[in-house]
């Protein structure tokens, strides 16, 4: 089985080259120089887009200088790192100016390591700031601090930090060498993944993959073990993968969550890919590399 040789190898959103220089975030001095510096690049994000310049074969940031991007407040600007050569990169939040925009699931398997890595940041750090403006404590608005990365409640003077939801995903086979593949409520006829969930508060993450194995379809599996992570900034998530082994086969889908579940070889798996009965999660995701993995190459339909 190809999932016994390692880990997953690089995937698409787990890519960055630039240093995060945490310990410049509370540097004003240093944040206002380099903000001022001509050779300091940003990248402008709205809801989870930014403008791009597609070529060929790929595709690459639009990248501006301080004086070229949006006029925006302090609180809406945030330092992404530096680089080997000392070249800063911030984001800011802002509409977007006309012209050739993506998302993060569509440019990422497009952009070299080092715009994937900052696009990545800029679009999780952004999707933070929308959804946690006020303090959970006492609701007063905070102020934005540490260059994006810290938010501070000016009434009681609690810390708050851009929130990251762990969540397992599993690859799971019993000892046909089969996989299990579910269908979610909700998702397009025939679209099916692997499976996943939240991790619970006081929990492990092999827990986490025995607890939602059993929850969704009713399979009992040992043997979690961890393959490799991914962010996946929608909006906050961090996706750890495992791969585990049935004890039971027997499928029972929890109609809440889960409309259909197979156990499928690869032979099966393959044919109803190249039928267009059934679709697998994009190439961007972490799914898609478990299955492929497990599968021992790329699958595709038609042979794309």
């Amino acid at each position: 089985m190809a999932l016994s040789d390692g880990l997953l190898g690089p995937l698409l959103l787990a890519r960055g080259t630039i240093d995060r220089s945490a310990l410049l975030r509370t540097d004003e001095d240093w944040l206002e120089r380099a903000w001022a510096a001509e050779k300091t690049r940003v990248v402008v994000v709205h809801e989870g887009s930014t403008p791009i310049r597609r070529f060929t074969d790929g595709a690459a940031l639009v990248l501006t200088s301080p004086h070229e991007a949006p006029s925006v407040d302090r609180e809406a600007r945030y330092l992404l790192g530096v680089d080997e050569d000392g070249v800063a990169y911030f984001a800011v939040r802002s509409p977007l100016p006309p012209g050739d925009v993506a998302g993060l699931r569509e440019a990422a398997g497009l952009l070299d390591d080092r715009d994937a890595g900052l696009l990545v940041n800029a679009v999780a750090l952004e999707a933070w700031h929308a959804t946690h403006e006020f303090c959970p404590r006492c609701g007063t608005l905070t102020d934005v601090v540490a260059a994006g990365h810290m938010r501070v409640c000016p009434r009681d003077g609690s810390q708050h930090f851009p929130r990251v939801d762990p969540a397992v995903i599993m690859l799971v086979h019993d000892d046909d060498d089969r996989v299990l593949l579910a269908r979610g409520q909700g998702w397009g006829e025939g679209r099916v993944s692997v499976l996943a969930g939240f991790v619970e508060p006081g929990e492990s993450l092999e827990h986490a993959v025995i607890r939602e194995v059993m929850e969704e379809v009713g399979v009992l599996v040992t043997a979690p073990r961890y393959l490799g992570s991914q962010p996946w900034p929608f909006p906050r998530s961090l996706m750890l993968g495992f791969s585990a082994r049935a004890v039971t086969t027997e499928l029972r889908p929890d109609q809440d969550e889960i409309a259909e579940a197979h156990w499928l070889s690869r032979a099966e798996l393959a044919a109803r890919v190249e039928s267009g009965e059934l679709g697998l999660p994009g190439q961007v995701s972490i799914a898609r590399r478990l299955i492929e993995a497990w599968y021992g190459g790329p699958i595709s339909r038609n042979g794309r």
